[in-house]
């Protein structure tokens, strides 16, 4: 529990550290996750089973060029012993925290002509760190796109979906791989 809470601890500092960089290449998201860990390599097994607790999320995005992004993100959720996680049922409740490190790539104006402009479409891969029973390291990689609701591209709407793949999975218990799926408002600072 020392080591989660210290892991916050300097997560939020650092988060407000960005914020205080250069606001022009800077977003800000807050919105909701669902989280799938019903045991099923399909990201769309049975979503009326996936949790959705307390659903919180939030992230920092940087984008360095046209291109490319890094993004730090923070999630909570929680399971009731009402759910399952890959096939067992829970015999108490349990929270979910996640903090994930992500680079992206933004590559839908090579699909779509540069006159739209508000859409973006991206991959986005890295390294995340999450709690259930013990605490686990993953490996992620997801998309997503983003829908840009003005013409100055300062407010939008972003869903995406990522694969969590957690390093010593089959020893893990409870914390083992998952889909983590995000709704967020999105705003550039």
């Amino acid at each position: 529990m020392k080591k989660l809470v210290l892991i916050l601890t300097l997560v939020a500092f650092s988060l407000s550290s960005y914020a205080q960089r250069n606001n022009k290449d800077w977003l800000l998201s807050i919105g909701l996750n669902s989280v799938n860990s019903l045991g099923s390599r399909s990201p769309i097994f049975h979503p009326e089973r996936w949790v959705n607790q307390f659903p919180l999320s939030a992230a920092v995005e940087f984008n360095w060029s046209d291109d490319f992004a890094v993004e730090q993100s923070l999630t909570f959720n929680g399971f009731t012993e009402d759910d399952e996680i890959d096939g067992a049922d829970l015999k108490k409740d349990y929270n979910y925290i996640s903090l994930d490190t992500h680079v992206k790539y933004y590559f839908g104006k090579y699909i779509f002509s540069r006159r739209v402009d508000w859409i973006d479409l991206y991959v986005n891969g890295g390294l995340g760190f999450f709690h259930i029973d013990e605490t686990n390291i993953s490996a992620n990689l997801g998309g997503g796109v983003l829908f840009w609701l003005n013409k100055t591209r300062t407010f939008g709407l972003r869903t995406q979906v990522i694969g969590k793949f957690a390093f010593n999975h089959k020893d893990s218990g409870l914390d083992n791989n998952h889909y983590q799926y995000h709704l967020q408002a999105v705003f550039k600072l």
